[in-house]
């Protein structure tokens, strides 16, 4: 038993940054249903992009602090302050506890 058979259409929208148009394409509104999104895209790709690669939440521009894993005991680099109340686990350790491998894993 299937859904409804919904098709789409290029849409023209404006952006509501810089307030060019741009075609939010079929191919797009597709991965958009695949994914679950519900909200059409406000802003053009250009300034989407553009957001993406500024701004305080940007992975470029994290601040990266210092720790000592908490399972394996080797240097690693997490982007937020730890405070003492949880556990820190480099890349590698963090990876094997939450896929629930390994002989360590007790998470």
């Amino acid at each position: 038993m299937e859904g409804p058979l919904v098709t789409f259409s290029d849409k023209t929208m404006t952006c509501r940054d810089c307030g060019q148009e741009f075609i939010f394409s079929v191919g797009e509104q597709e991965f958009y249903q695949l994914r679950g999104l519900q909200n059409e895209p406000r802003r053009c790709p250009d300034c989407r992009n553009a957001r993406r690669t500024s701004g305080p939440d940007s992975r470029s521009s994290r601040e990266l602090h210092e720790v000592v894993c908490s399972n394996c005991g080797q240097m690693a680099q997490v982007p937020f302050v730890p405070n003492g109340s949880r556990p820190v686990y480099c890349s590698d350790c963090f990876r094997t506890a939450r896929t629930g491998v390994g002989a360590n894993s007790r998470y």
